[in-house]
């Protein structure tokens, strides 16, 4: 199989219909797998490892579904029948298990039932360019760009990390530290560090993402001292430089943002504002980036009122 092989096979995953409806569980499960392959090189997995993980993210980014005890195992149908042309899943035994097993979770963890992609795929997927190709593939094919980071951030997958070293294979590969967007999101109490927001659906957090003050991109690391938990729109501020930090972590807005609205004045009020802090026994952001996002992304100068 060829880079381009794989991405065929990848195009061509059989979804299963959920009343009519869409049922991204394998690209999903794919997603976490790839996700996995960038942080240790490997996929094999458990299914007792990949049961919550991956059926969060089917709950958070899937559809609805009726019964709450059955969203605890979504996971177990695309665990069962990814195609074997891309899985190999066995038993604790190492016998074969085939794509008509039961898809019962507490079976498949009685039974010790393990996976991996094939190792001629995760050869290829060694290749930047192809992993990154086939994540972005995935995502284009199965979800709305409004979802790309938080399912990449649910994935531990740094997309724009592994589309830049794609197309400078030279560069050096500073692989994303597993975990880091859950341990953000916990420091923070799952709330937005600059307005509060805690919306959830159901119990999974909804809006939120960990920002890295410094970027990956500029040798920022994937530390508790510099993330902040924000809300999908503050991030987006945050990253353009609409918002940015004092040291002492005051919120900024620049003179050069504009609105004419009353929601758009929720920006301007947040100026002066002190962040909520990290939950005790956490890190603090560490000062150097701060002074690192605020000379190299914050638009300065900053507001001198939270009206202008």
């Amino acid at each position: 199989m060829t880079g381009d092989e794989l991405l065929s096979t990848l195009k061509k995953l059989r979804r299963a219909q959920v009343n009519g409806g869409r049922a991204p569980h394998k690209p999903l499960l794919v997603l976490w797998l790839l996700g996995r392959f960038a942080a240790t090189g490997t996929t094999v997995v458990t299914y007792d490892e990949a049961e919550e993980p991956v059926s969060r993210m089917i709950n958070d980014f899937g559809p609805p579904m009726a019964s709450v005890s059955r969203a605890k195992s979504r996971a177990a149908m695309p665990f069962v029948h990814l195609e074997r042309e891309l899985w190999d899943l066995r038993d604790r035994d190492g016998n074969p298990i085939g794509p008509d097993a039961q898809e019962s979770g507490s079976a498949l963890r009685d039974r010790g039932v393990h996976g991996r992609l094939h190792p001629h795929i995760e050869r290829l997927l060694a290749d930047a360019s192809t992993l990154a190709a086939a994540v972005r593939l995935l995502l284009e094919r199965h979800f709305t760009p409004a979802l790309e980071i938080p399912i990449c951030d649910a994935a531990d997958l740094d997309l724009q990390a592994l589309e830049d070293l794609a197309h400078n294979p030279s560069a050096k590969k500073r692989p994303r530290r597993t975990g880091f967007a859950e341990e953000v999101l916990r420091a923070y109490a799952y709330a937005c560090a600059f307005c509060g927001f805690d919306g959830a659906l159901g119990r999974n957090p909804v809006g939120l993402e960990a920002a890295h003050i410094r970027w990956r991109s500029q040798d920022g690391p994937d530390e508790l001292n510099n993330g902040l938990a924000l809300c999908s729109l503050h991030h987006t501020l945050f990253d353009i430089g609409v918002l940015g930090l004092t040291p002492s972590l005051s919120i900024q807005v620049s003179q050069s943002y504009v609105t004419r609205s009353a929601a758009g004045r929720t920006v301007d009020a947040l100026h002066g504002q002190s962040i909520t802090m990290s939950r005790p026994g956490r890190p603090a952001v560490n000062p150097k980036h701060i002074v690192w996002h605020g000379r190299q992304v914050f638009k300065r100068p900053a507001a001198h009122s939270s009206t202008r």
